[in-house]
């Protein structure tokens, strides 16, 4: 789907984070508040730095109480185990019938190691290196069940073809990985893989495997340069540029009420801040914010983090995305059910099927 000037419609993701929320109500509220809005997805961040709930198990229970939006938790790559990993987001894959989200990141301190005891911190390049591994493995592992490798005959009694069961038999730097996976393929063959690509560490493993590629930035050109550079890494890579979705990640302040953006903050882009760009101002100003940076081919859409975001997520939903859709900009409903459709991504190819590759 496409602009009125041509250019692709707008990706808009929203950030459903809260503090100290135990409840799963409340992320159930959110959520549907931007699925309502026709928002890509919404993710929910985790760290092993902080007390709170499992992201991917809150977003489990979300699953049942939605039907299109995506749902992206935060699962780390260290001091975890990449076959757990991918079977988890597998299944969020299946139980949301095709939505799930990974935001992959790293756990880089010393008190975060002590908590599981196994190793000391790691450098972050060293941490970015095993991460993209983990993202190779869990391909390799959504691929290690064809897509009708389950034949379910009661009268033979056969549930499985296991010429179509593949061994992955995956040697990185810090683990191993035989498989195959105890999940079949999931619905959108590999759930979406995000990362947050501002710094260079993890810019590389982005370029790589992320289909979502996050960027703190304040400004269109800016932006502009970090998403050729990207399209340009992950074409040396030998990816197609087009299968990945860059999106300018904005913490967001809409207030209470209409008005201008603070200077700083609206038409030539955010301020920034100790925690990234930061908008302050309405819905209005912040519509012609993303619309600029849209007309301008600075990146393929916005992720959204409110800062109170019960207030902060309707006013966006309400009056930035309406503003937005009237303008024919963004999307008034879904016409798919997959976030990989959402996106504009392909289903991937079963990389085992096409080669044929021995069991």
């Amino acid at each position: 789907m496409t602009a009125p000037h041509g250019r692709a419609l707008l990706h808009l993701a929203a950030a459903i984070d809260q503090q100290a929320a135990y409840d799963a109500a409340s992320y159930v509220e959110l959520t549907q508040l931007a699925e309502r809005g026709a928002l890509d997805f919404v993710t929910l961040g985790d760290s092993f730095a902080r007390p709170g709930l499992d992201a991917l198990a809150v977003l489990s229970r979300v699953a049942p109480a939605t039907g299109r939006i995506g749902l992206v938790p935060t699962v780390t790559t260290t001091h975890t185990e990449p076959f757990h990993v991918q079977a988890a987001v597998a299944t969020l894959d299946w139980v949301s019938r095709g939505r799930a989200g990974w935001h992959i990141d790293v756990s880089t301190t010393e008190g975060e190691a002590r908590l599981f005891g196994r190793r000391h911190a790691a450098p972050a390049d060293a941490l970015w290196q095993e991460a993209g591994d983990v993202a190779d493995v869990a391909a390799r592992l959504w691929d290690s069940w064809e897509d009708d490798a389950e034949i379910r005959d009661e009268t033979t009694g056969r549930f499985i073809d296991r010429d179509k069961l593949h061994y992955v038999d995956f040697e990185g730097a810090t683990f191993s990985v035989k498989g195959p996976s105890i999940v079949p393929r999931p619905p959108q063959g590999h759930p979406v893989r995000v990362v947050d690509a501002t710094e260079g560490h993890a810019r590389r493993t982005a370029a790589r495997y992320a289909d979502v590629a996050l960027v703190r930035v304040t400004g269109p050109a800016q932006a502009r340069a970090v998403r050729a550079e990207l399209r340009d890494a992950a074409a040396q890579f030998g990816r197609d540029p087009d299968g990945l979705r860059v999106l300018a990640a904005l913490t967001v302040d809409l207030g209470d009420g209409e008005q201008a953006a603070d200077p700083g903050h609206g038409g030539g882009g955010p301020r920034q801040t100790a925690q990234g760009p930061l908008y302050r101002g309405g819905p209005v100003d912040l519509a012609e914010l993303i619309a600029a940076w849209h007309s301008a081919d600075a990146v393929d859409g916005f992720h959204l983090t409110p800062v109170q975001p019960r207030r902060d997520l309707e006013r966006l939903v309400n009056g930035t995305v309406a503003l937005l859709q009237h303008r024919g900009l963004f999307r008034t409903f879904y016409p798919g059910s997959t976030l990989r459709e959402h996106l504009g991504l392909a289903r991937p190819v079963n990389q085992y099927a096409v080669a044929g590759g021995a069991s």
